[in-house]
């Protein structure tokens, strides 16, 4: 078998999909009032939003709503602070490219 697959499920906050030289993949699910530590980026990071609305402050800006169908692009070291402050679940992925493991800062 060439291809490798990877499961994820609907009712984990944060499961962890792929973690290889490449990439590192996350699947996130948040209810209302739920969100992320205030954090850093440590890697190029892609999110995927693939249910609900994402409230996501960057650094000193204002925090942004995003909706399902939205992949937002966030660069290296950039604080963010994630927060689900809707009804609706969010859902959505995390790709980080490289690997934060393996990511040189220019």
């Amino acid at each position: 078998m060439i291809e490798k697959i990877y499961k994820f499920t609907d009712e984990k906050n944060v499961e962890k999909i792929v973690d290889d030289e490449h990439v590192a993949l996350n699947h996130m699910v948040l209810r209302k009032g739920e969100g992320l530590p205030e954090h850093y980026s440590n890697s190029n990071v892609y999110m995927i939003i693939t249910g609900g609305t994402m409230s996501i402050k960057l650094d000193d800006q204002d925090a942004q709503a995003y909706v399902a169908g939205t992949i937002i692009n966030i660069p290296y070291h950039i604080k963010m602070n994630v927060i689900n402050n809707y009804e609706t679940v969010l859902e959505f992925f995390v790709v980080k490219a490289p690997n934060p493991r393996n990511y040189v800062a220019e």
